[in-house]
């Protein structure tokens, strides 16, 4: 009885844990919606007497700039305007030369045509502020007039797109003149070339630096199996922080030559790319003040030493758009940037993870359909592990045979646990049978299954990729319920009672895969086995779509495999 009930708790405390992660991991409401700035100084990588003034926005402005970020002046210069076939729009602002309007054009909020587009990047006068800045800082009581956010640059150029990039100037009127040349290409990634000119008698030391900033926490939809928030590449590793482990540690710097830092969604990435070649110090950074709180990734460069009537020039790049992967890795090997298809969070079995996505992509692409080319990715392993799992369901068949028998042992020396462990041990030896024969190709499959998981759950190829029939979204659950006759009735039941059509498959041949295998001896195992099916159907049922006709499919798969072989072998279903 005491097994029993230990049994009986545990998968208690499992199914409980299953249906409230969502609760628990959902989304974060955040304290505020609005930003103000960072006060507390970047420390240099030199001796302290040699402090740098840190990229922080509108730290050190004029009284007239000062004037003009509360006037918040709005000529800006327009991203793609009026091209039909361009990957984002959005804007520039003259003021400050911050990107802070970014829409992917090629992505909408849901499947409905006329939703609106994503919009990624927001002006600080919108609700939520989220944009990239570019910019010079000079070591700490250093008396130069730089650019900032209040700085109102000038520019003949009305419109940025691919193949017509912008300049932007600026004359701080004391000897010092800044260029800013922006160029975008036929996708998301711009680049950011800074010239700064010294007219001046004197040298002069600046450092180039680029932030990103979000003032606010995005709902995260990847639960524990998905990192959103800071991450980056630094010496080659990549490095996530979360969103709550940043307001824990509030700032953390780590110097790196090459590699990159960013925000990123599930499916969206915002990133800084600094010039790979060049030491950088890359930071994380967190404040909350009485306007709300905010998040920024943020890289300053080494410094740069201008003489007296030369110049400098630093090139840089900036991502902000969806999180392909055939891009982020062509502009991996273009830019040379370090791991830069990390950004797609491919976990621990990368290994695995990304070949099987590429081998999806790679059929999609003769298919013409996302969810085929699951199904046949599904094929394609099962046929992998063809001998692996005719061992198993060889193994298994062999105990349902000798069900019977055990039932007997069982029924002769059920009050004596040792004898009967060692006439169940001596039925197993003189059979052939080996209990754990089942369960060690199980084991081996686990990663590859793991990683599809992963594939179909972050990638963003599945995002809005129709299947047949009612379901138009394969990254959606299922719209079907059961509850309302599939639509008929004209009822909707609360969310986690929506059990749609491909759930309702999904655990009937879950039941029907168990009605193969030998049942549990004991018959309280063996009526709570009999409710696991049930149990997945409504975990399930909230899930992807197309995770859920992956495992529907992949079981009618296992289905026909072991009831060839219980066929062969003489074994009854």
């Amino acid at each position: 009885m005491s097994e029993q009930r230990n049994l009986i708790l545990a998968i208690a405390i499992s199914v409980a844990i299953l249906m409230s992660f969502q609760f628990a991991f959902g989304p974060k409401i955040p304290t505020s919606e609005t930003g103000a700035d960072f006060e507390e100084p970047l420390g240099a990588p030199e001796a302290p007497k040699n402090r740098v003034t840190e990229p922080d926005s509108e730290l050190e402005l004029s009284e007239m700039e000062k004037a003009e970020v509360v006037g918040e002046d709005q000529r800006r210069i327009l991203i793609n305007a009026g091209n039909p076939a361009a990957a984002l729009s959005g804007s520039i602002r003259l003021q400050g030369a911050r990107i802070d309007q970014i829409i992917l054009e090629g992505y909408r909020e849901s499947i409905s045509p006329d939703s609106s587009n994503i919009v990624l990047f927001s002006s600080s006068a919108s609700e939520k502020p989220y944009f990239a800045e570019f910019g010079w800082v000079a070591e700490e009581g250093v008396g130069v007039k730089l650019p900032g956010p209040g700085t109102l640059w000038q520019s003949e150029d009305s419109t940025l797109s691919p193949g017509r990039p912008v300049l932007l100037t600026w004359d701080n009127g004391e000897g010092l003149r800044f260029e800013r040349l922006i160029a975008i290409d036929d996708d998301y990634m711009f680049t950011v070339t800074d010239r700064v000119q010294n007219i001046t008698d004197d040298p002069l030391l600046l450092y180039p630096y680029g932030l990103i900033r979000r003032t606010h926490e995005p709902p995260t939809l990847g639960f524990f199996i998905l990192h959103e928030g800071p991450l980056g590449v630094f010496n080659g590793t990549l490095k996530e922080v979360d969103y709550d482990d940043l307001r824990d540690s509030r700032s953390e710097s780590i110097e790196t030559t090459g590699g990159w830092i960013g925000i990123t969604d599930k499916y969206w990435l915002a990133a800084l790319i600094p010039d790979q070649t060049t030491p950088m110090r890359g930071r994380f950074r967190y404040k909350e003040g009485l306007d709300g709180e905010k998040f920024q990734v943020e890289y300053r460069l080494t410094g740069k030493n201008i003489s007296s009537g030369q110049s400098v020039e630093v090139t840089n790049h900036l991502f902000a758009g969806a999180k392909v992967v055939t891009l982020l890795d062509r502009y991996e090997e273009r830019l040379g940037i370090q791991r830069f298809d990390l950004a797609v969070d491919f976990g621990w079995f990368y290994f695995l993870t990304k070949p099987l996505f590429y081998l999806i992509h790679y059929l999609t692409g003769y298919l013409g359909n996302i969810g085929l080319a699951i199904l046949s990715v599904t094929v394609i392993i099962k046929l992998i592990f063809f001998p692996l799992a005719n061992k198993s369901y060889a193994a298994m068949s062999r105990l349902k045979k000798l069900q019977p028998q055990m039932m007997k042992l069982r029924e002769q020396y059920g009050d004596d646990k040792v004898k009967l462990n060692t006439e169940m041990m001596g039925l197993y030896k003189k059979e052939g049978a080996n209990p754990l024969a089942g369960c060690l190709p199980i084991i081996i499959q686990i990663p590859v299954f793991f990683a599809l998981y992963k594939v179909l759950f972050v990638t963003i190829e599945m995002r809005h990729a129709p299947f047949y029939g009612w379901i138009k979204d394969l990254s959606a659950p299922d719209p079907t319920t059961f509850l309302n006759l599939f639509g008929v009735l004209p009822y909707t039941p609360p969310e986690f009672l929506i059990i749609g059509i491909w759930p309702l498959a999904m655990g009937v041949t879950m039941w029907m895969q168990q009605k193969l295998n030998p049942a549990p001896p004991d018959p309280m195992q063996a009526r709570i086995m009999m409710l696991l099916p049930i149990v997945f159907t409504f975990i399930c049922a909230r899930f992807a779509s197309g995770l859920v006709i992956y495992w529907t499919w992949n079981n009618i798969l296992s289905i026909i495999q072991q009831w060839v072989i219980m066929r062969r072998m003489g074994v009854k279903a």
